[in-house]
């Protein structure tokens, strides 16, 4: 076994010989190409010594046996723990199991990465997966501590953290548009609104979502009861905007509209609905939408005067209701406006 790995280093190596042949760095440095083979293989076996160190940064940071400095250690740790949006995109909503670290020749075909590459992304979103998920308190700094990564680094692995742990449905074919910037977009704005961590609640981390607020949201079915007062408030702010035809047919589909994302905020306090979150709004909303040809400015515009509108509205004061109306609709808008590929 030992003699596999070393001839795979030798044949990396030779590979990366190569590639800095084909750049001219012989031509550059005026060194032999001997030389350069013998410099590239040192340091892949310096590489093979210090990557079982990496799987724990801190214990990089903590070790003398290599005299590394400060940035960069910082620079390898990144370096390692980069990852390709289309890697982890075919990742979301998977276990991260040894079964599906086998298929990853499939992955590493449909988003052209190495397979080498997309094994090492996989295990590190594993491992990332592992030591956080039940530790209290923000994730990401969590992430920044155990692993020593940049802030927009450990923000992205954050939010698969995120997705993981509420299991939400990212598999569906009606998905498959969506893409990482896309997932990674929406999950921070649930991180930001609807977690404990948002009400300053230090028992709690946000990963975990307000179980108080999402039953909160059963009340906003009030709005239905409304909806004609609703409705014309939405119309009238939006006539001078829309062009005679769209007027026409917000005002023929408003009651389809608003029990859309009304009921969706009625049944999130239901595990199941809540996990079905991002299949449910391109399913209830975003299709019937692109149905009649809304433009994405179109829908900014519906979406504004439609949450603006409620808060007008005695009902939502009188029931109590404004500040969670606020908290629903700023995270749906933001999700819809991103997942909407007109």
């Amino acid at each position: 076994r030992r003699t596999n790995r070393t001839s795979f280093k030798v044949i990396a190596a030779s590979e990366a010989v190569t590639a800095l042949n084909q750049r001219g760095v012989i031509q550059q440095t005026g060194a032999t190409l001997e030389l350069v083979a013998s410099d590239v293989l040192d340091h892949y076996r310096t590489y093979s010594l210090l990557e079982r160190l990496l799987h724990n940064p801190p214990k990089l940071a903590e070790q003398l046996a290599f005299q590394i400095e400060p940035q960069t250690r910082r620079l390898l740790i990144e370096k390692y723990y980069e990852f390709d949006g289309a890697v982890i995109r075919e990742l979301l909503g998977k276990k991260l199991s040894s079964r599906h670290r086998k298929d990853l020749d499939e992955v590493s075909e449909k988003t052209c990465v190495l397979l080498k590459s997309c094994r090492r992304q996989f295990d590190n979103v594993k491992r990332v997966f592992k030591v956080v998920e039940d530790m209290q308190g923000s994730v990401v700094q969590n992430i920044k501590t155990n692993f020593l990564l940049p802030e927009e680094l450990a923000r992205r692995y954050g939010a698969v953290v995120f997705i993981a742990c509420i299991k939400f449905e990212t598999s569906k074919k009606k998905l498959q548009y969506l893409t990482f910037p896309d997932f990674y977009h929406c999950a921070q704005s649930i991180m930001a609104s609807w977690t404990y961590v948002d009400n300053g609640s230090p028992e709690y981390d946000d990963t975990e979502l307000d179980r108080e607020f999402l039953l909160d949201l059963r009340e906003l079915r009030i709005l239905l009861d409304k909806e004609k007062e609703h409705k014309h408030l939405v119309c009238q702010k939006l006539k001078p905007q829309l062009l005679e035809r769209s007027y026409q047919e917000l005002d023929s589909n408003f009651r389809s509209y608003t029990r859309a994302l009304v009921g969706l905020a009625c049944n999130l306090h239901r595990s199941r609905e809540l996990r079905s979150l991002f299949l449910e709004l391109v399913e209830r909303c975003l299709e019937p939408w692109r149905q009649v040809s809304w433009s994405h400015t179109d829908l900014r515009n519906f979406l504004s005067s439609y949450y603006q509108c409620a808060l007008e509205m005695d009902v939502l004061r009188e029931a109590d209701l404004k500040n969670s109306w606020e908290r629903y609709m700023t995270v749906i808008t933001s999700c819809l406006l991103r997942m909407y590929h007109a």
